[in-house]
């Protein structure tokens, strides 16, 4: 599954309800797209353990946004 996919489809599922919504996730985020799309959907905060080379980025994505980013610098899914 595409990783940008997964989060158009969360959002379409959500419909409004995602206006205001806190996102999380159990990867970090490689690039600010998925960010952007949370901001188109609504999305208030994401929650994500954090480690890309590009935090940095995702970060002032965020920021430039209005979206809180909270990192859990742990990830909780074991394969």
């Amino acid at each position: 599954m595409n990783r940008v996919e997964s989060g158009l489809i969360a959002f379409k599922h959500a419909g409004e309800e995602s206006k205001g919504c806190a996102m999380a996730s159990d990867a970090f985020f490689p690039f600010p797209d998925n960010v952007e799309n949370a901001a188109k959907a609504g999305v208030a905060a994401i929650v994500q353990p954090g480690g890309s080379k590009k935090d940095p980025e995702v970060i002032a994505a965020a920021d430039e946004l209005g979206i809180a980013m909270v990192f859990t610098s742990k990830r909780h899914f074991r394969h």
